[in-house]
């Protein structure tokens, strides 16, 4: 009988964090640290709301986007908290998790051989997601005498001209390495001159400790080139 799983698939590895967090599921007095989820139970008057919704039967289609008034709160967070301007009928689209908006960007920019380049150590799904589109990823090592941030000679020496994507994971999970101004300016004018985009996951911003977290889309001349990645279940609890 034919095999009925596509080779690519069959060729993407199996997430060792979710087997450790399923392994440590099965122990008692056991404290997971294998996904990225707060320790603090999702605040009462979210749940509250998403009860209220219910009751209230707002259990239908929405627009693909997502609901408009979120889109629009969305934007005026990112304003106000990053700098970010944004279009909440256009430029804004709302998923299931950071980890859809990676795939769902990846499959619509990348074609079959374009190079994306990934800083690691970094989250588990951006392989796989670069692999499953056809993509070819192109590995970058982070070092600790550089507390794990990229630096614009490393982004160099990666880029050929099949490099179309940048991912950009930082804050850093696992590191915890956060980019400084000086370092996003460097790679911003790295990504500028050689005409690339940037996937930028910036799910842990919240969870900034020394000084502000900046988006390398607010930068000049950065404002047509990043694919910025956020949400709640990191900040809020909502995973």
């Amino acid at each position: 009988m034919r095999n009925p799983i596509s080779q690519k698939v069959m060729a993407i590895e199996p997430s060792g964090i979710r087997r450790f967090f399923d392994i440590a599921n099965e122990m008692e007095d056991v404290i997971s640290l294998g996904v990225g989820e707060p320790d603090f139970d999702t605040p009462w008057h979210i749940r509250d709301e998403g009860i209220y919704s219910l009751e209230k039967g707002r259990t239908f289609y929405t627009s693909n986007s997502g609901l408009m008034e979120l889109r629009k709160e969305i934007c005026r967070y990112l304003k106000r908290r990053y700098n970010l301007t944004y279009d909440p009928a256009h430029e804004t689209l709302v998923t299931v998790g950071g980890s859809e908006g990676i795939d769902i960007a990846l499959r619509a920019m990348i074609d079959e051989g374009d190079e994306v380049l990934i800083p690691q150590p970094c989250y588990v799904s951006y392989l796989p997601c670069v692999q499953l589109v056809g993509g070819i990823p192109v590995i970058i090592k982070l070092q600790e005498k550089n507390e794990f941030r990229l630096t614009k000679e490393e982004l160099l020496e990666k880029i050929t001209d099949k490099t179309k994507m940048l991912i950009l994971p930082f804050p850093n999970n696992p590191t915890g390495a956060v980019l400084r101004r000086e370092d996003l300016e460097a790679i911003a004018e790295v990504v500028i001159e050689k005409d690339l985009y940037v996937l930028s996951d910036e799910i842990y911003s919240e969870l900034t400790y020394q000084g502000d977290h900046i988006s390398i889309a607010s930068l000049p001349g950065m404002r047509e080139r990043p694919l910025t990645i956020n949400g709640f279940s990191k900040s809020y609890a909502m995973t």
